[in-house]
């Protein structure tokens, strides 16, 4: 199995190094060189098994030699065993033909859970084959954030520094990220929005001689790894609902397209999957791109959803990349035209790709509130404000098959949204009762490429 970039002017990499090394070193993304597929007979014999057997027959085609069959068992096994709940990612009925699945179940309650836990173990092992040590610099909306720390916190093969914006997430999403008190993990507050701490950590992977002497790894969607842990929760939701004897739908909040890329992955590997419909905020750069066929970028506006508050969304190259018939020189050309002139054109021939796979939608502040109200009315069900943002555009795009709308973080991550809209302060679970009395670690900086580099140098241990 080989991983190519989407700019086409990368070496192919086998899974281990496309994992290890993240973002490609033309600046593009690593995507599978083909894409597996499963059978009609592959897929229905997932149905009624664990999540983990699940995750293992899902993700074992695209990992190459990395990992043997057992060692690739035990890491999904230790991935998911600090998991609240014993189905991982079980559906909840919102309604006829509509389920919620509920992905916040994990360490710090959030979808990124999923793949971070994986990549941790994953990390582990091929570091300490190698008898290698990496630093990893991730940038965070909100949630990757709190659960790359989870995941890496006391490693010894790693040194870990997440940047979010100062300011810009929930009070429990910057604790989760800044009370860990382990020596190896770094919270670092950056002046400006997501997408400044995105510019920060790119313009990072492509100062190469940075890059090669402080061993730079990156844990965000921008590596593969991350969207293929994804792709196992279409699969167990799919096959619950009668897949593969039947269509299913999906409906994603999302602002970085990390989270439904994996779906479309899925649907690629032969999960019969009909629809995936984008969720966005006000942030809506995604639904604007498929609606009119120019992405452009804005300004970044604060939000309820601040995961989704986000102009520059980097999975959607990967993406493109297929729509342009996996032209790399294409793709590399759009992305200069985002850098020089703040977006792009889609091409006919591309939108009609893209159009054959993906609907979209979003939703303003106040009709979040609303669905969160709604939700509780109806259904019981209290939502964190994404979820609440795919409920309500899912709603909009109910059809035939059942529409699965993808829960992406624990209600109590985001108290002040929902008690405005409810009335009710949702409590975090008792294994985090305390999170507000731990204390705090965090720097704050400037948007400053230097000064960054300077602070990962001085504390990365040797």
């Amino acid at each position: 199995m080989k991983y190519i970039s989407t700019r086409g002017q990368a070496p192919e990499l086998s899974f281990e190094d496309a994992m290890l090394t993240g973002l490609a070193r033309d600046g593009g993304l690593y995507v599978p060189a083909e894409v597996p597929t499963l059978n009609h007979a592959d897929i229905a014999a997932m149905a009624g098994l664990p999540y983990e057997e699940i995750a293992f027959r899902v993700m074992r085609p695209f990992i190459g030699e990395t990992f043997g069959d057992s060692e690739f068992g035990e890491i999904i096994e230790k991935s998911y065993a600090g998991f609240g709940h014993a189905a991982r990612a079980p559906l909840k009925q919102m309604g006829p033909n509509h389920h919620l699945l509920e992905l916040f179940h994990g360490p710090t309650l959030a979808f990124k859970d999923f793949a971070m836990q994986l990549i941790g173990q994953m990390f582990q092992v091929a570091l300490k084959r190698r008898g290698d040590r990496v630093t990893i610099v991730g940038a965070t909306s909100g949630d990757t954030g709190s659960a790359a720390i989870e995941a890496f916190k006391g490693l010894n093969a790693v040194d870990v520094f997440i940047l979010f914006p100062n300011g810009r997430v929930s009070e429990v999403q910057r604790r989760q990220m800044t009370t860990p008190s382990e020596s190896n993990v770094h919270a670092v507050a950056v002046e400006g929005s997501f997408d400044t701490c995105q510019g920060l950590l790119k313009d990072m992977f492509n100062d190469l001689e940075f890059r090669d002497g402080v061993r730079l790894a990156g844990v965000n969607s921008i590596n593969w790894a991350r969207v293929l842990a994804q792709v196992v929760y279409y699969f167990s939701a799919a096959t619950s609902l009668g897949a593969p004897h039947r269509r299913i739908s999906f409906t994603v909040p999302t602002g970085n397209f990390g989270d439904i890329f994996a779906g479309y992955i899925a649907k690629k590997m032969g999960l019969p999957i009909d629809r995936l419909v984008i969720a966005t905020n006000h942030n809506d750069i995604l639904d604007r791109a498929m609606r009119t066929g120019r992405y452009e970028t804005g300004k970044v506006l604060p939000s309820i959803s601040p995961s989704m508050d986000i102009q520059v969304s980097s999975n959607f190259e990967r993406a493109l990349f297929d729509a342009y018939d996996r032209d790399g020189a294409a793709v590399a050309q759009l992305m200069d035209e985002l850098k020089s002139d703040g977006g792009f054109s889609i091409s006919q021939g591309a939108r009609e790709t893209l159009a054959e796979h993906f609907d979209s939608g979003r939703c303003g502040e106040d009709e979040t509130s609303a669905a969160i109200a709604q939700a509780l009315a109806e259904t019981g069900e209290v939502l964190c404000p994404h979820s609440a943002i795919g409920v309500s555009v899912a709603n909009q795009n109910l059809g035939t098959s059942p529409m699965v709308t993808l829960a992406t973080a624990h209600p109590a991550k985001f108290p002040d949204a929902v008690e405005k809209a409810t009335g009710i302060r949702p409590a975090l679970p008792a294994r985090m009762a305390d999170l507000f009395d731990r204390t705090e670690r965090l720097t704050e900086v400037e948007n400053d490429l230097a000064r960054l580099q300077t602070l990962v140098k001085e504390r990365i241990q040797a």
